[in-house]
């Protein structure tokens, strides 16, 4: 997926098509402080019962079907190399 869609509406359409995106509706929405993200659960009828789907809010602004991934604490070593100036002395 080269872009992703700002639009909740269009990634409603596009998911559940035009038809039922019409008729679905917001049944949760909530965010996470200690996760930092956000959530819409929207519902639509079909005939064959209720579907509900989750759309995750990322960090630039997108909405997407899965959530954002957990930004890790994380640690890096770099290696440097003396010069032969500083070792010879």
């Amino acid at each position: 997926m080269g872009t992703r869609e700002r639009s909740l509406r269009v990634l409603v359409e596009k998911w559940l098509g035009p038809d039922l995106a019409l008729h679905a509706r917001v049944t949760h929405f909530s965010h996470s402080r200690r996760k930092r993200w956000r959530y819409v659960c929207v519902e639509a009828d079909r005939p064959s019962g209720k579907q509900a789907m989750a759309f995750f809010r990322h960090d630039d602004g997108s909405w997407c079907v899965f959530p954002p991934e957990y930004k890790r604490p994380s640690m890096s070593m770099v290696w440097t190399v003396a010069s032969s100036t500083e070792s010879a002395g």
